[in-house]
């Protein structure tokens, strides 16, 4: 297939061919719909402001109509000899319309028809995340409620230090999701301006309407400046590879305590035998594997936005081919984030916690802070107090009855503000959706 850029019938090299095309027409699949809805846009557009007739406008609008069915319903293929998915559809055009399909491309250059596709596909994909995450905060949040009283040994070093609760060790995942849909939220208003009238970064000359595209493609704004929305390929995906680090780096944590919290060392949780894995060797052994290989998958999305920033943080403004690699790096991830998010919201409901887990001998110092309040409370200063209970653990004289601590209510045990925080979320997200 001739490239839409050739000026002859000369072929390029097969080796230069392959190595530029790279892995593209494999991602390109992802982008075909944004390309057909980005130039239906465009052509409603050229029609609009006279550049071509409504006739031929009307004519690429029912080939284009027809390929995006053809997409919607799987049975449209990607040339393999196609340079990429644009130049397939353009193709397609010229080869139904002739010179009429041949004007589709007026006003327009590839490199602001790709910023468009890219810049559709990842809002879609921000929704698609913001979703899947909504049901985890939404489990979590039910989970922190319905066992809010039993109670859980908090650690720091991996010592135990003092008491806290399931509610709590729920709730305080359900707050951070707040935190990384607030981030996503962001991300979304920065990626939602229209960069199409762009052309190669340096706008056209044409009397196009950007305003006509921005409204028929659902745009919130748009970047104003041509050379500005050159510059958007590769921040735009920088700045969602730093969103999605940021939730990555909560469901990896999250996933680290659970497998912590399986091992027959701490045993404060458990999920049925068809949840975990056994050993090829020894018949006892339940491995929280599904929880490993989150906490393996959201590592590496973490070193996304490092990757992501030493590709593109040494070119100048313009276009460069360097940024056709966004591609293979963040897509990816994007499936693997979501895959993450999809099997904790399937195996999470499983979870069973165990309650009475502080009557082990073990946990008998975790009240000691609790003890030094009692005396602080009966009249002696905090300092005093914490010299004579910390005599008391070393003189094995040390004791506490759970049952004087009323945890549903007093200190930040009972305290998880989930109402709060189910409000902020709820709004974030039906504004990420919506």
């Amino acid at each position: 297939m001739k490239k839409i850029w050739q000026k002859d019938d000369l072929a390029t090299n097969i080796l230069v061919n392959k190595f530029t095309v790279g892995k593209d027409l494999d991602f390109d699949e992802r982008l075909a719909k944004y390309d057909v809805k980005g130039s239906m846009a465009h052509c409603k557009m050229l029609a609009e402001v006279g550049i071509i007739s409504n006739e031929e406008s009307e004519q690429m609008l029912s080939v284009l109509s027809l390929i995006l069915q053809h997409i919607e319903d799987g049975t449209f293929e990607i040339d393999q000899q196609a340079e990429d998915i644009h130049s397939q559809i353009e193709a397609v055009l010229i080869e139904e319309l002739g010179d009429t399909g041949k004007k589709i491309h007026t006003a327009r250059s590839r490199n602001d028809q790709v910023l468009l596709d890219i810049k559709l596909y990842l809002l879609d994909e921000i929704r698609e995340i913001a979703s899947l995450t909504n049901g985890f905060f939404q489990l979590l949040a039910e989970l922190a409620e319905t066992h809010k009283d039993i109670l859980l040994p908090g650690y720091t070093h991996l010592q135990i230090a003092m008491p806290s609760s399931f509610g709590l060790w729920f709730g305080a995942y359900a707050e951070a999701l707040l935190d990384d849909v607030e981030l996503l939220f962001s991300v979304k208003n920065i990626i939602n301006k229209n960069p199409l009238g762009s052309a190669a970064g340096y706008g056209s000359s044409f009397p196009i309407d950007r305003e006509s595209t921005t409204y028929n493609l659902g745009f919130q704004s748009m970047n104003y400046n041509a050379v500005y929305a050159q510059m958007t390929r590769g921040k735009s995906e920088k700045l969602l590879a730093m969103a999605m680090a940021s939730l990555g780096g909560t469901l990896g944590k999250f996933a680290y305590d659970v497998c912590l919290y399986l091992s027959q060392n701490f045993d404060f949780i458990s999920f049925p035998k068809e949840f975990t894995t056994g050993s090829s060797i020894m018949p006892h052994k339940k491995n929280p594997d599904i929880f490993e290989l989150v906490r393996a998958r959201c590592n590496r999305i973490q070193s996304l936005p490092n990757e992501l920033i030493l590709l593109t943080n040494n070119l100048p403004s313009g276009y460069h081919r360097d940024v056709q690699l966004t591609k293979e790096i963040l897509f990816p991830a994007i499936d693997s984030l979501k895959e993450c998010l999809e099997i904790l919201n399937y195996t999470l409901p499983n979870i069973q916690v165990k309650d009475g887990i502080l009557n082990d001998e073990k946990y008998k110092y975790l009240f000691s802070v609790e003890k030094i309040n009692e005396e602080v409370k009966n009249g002696s200063s905090f300092r005093d107090a914490y010299v004579k209970v910390g005599q008391d653990i070393e003189n094995n004289e040390f004791e506490f009855e759970i049952k004087n601590l009323n945890h549903t209510h007093q200190g930040s045990i009972g305290n998880l503000g989930l109402d709060k925080v189910s409000h902020q979320f709820n709004k974030l997200i039906n504004k990420i959706l919506g």
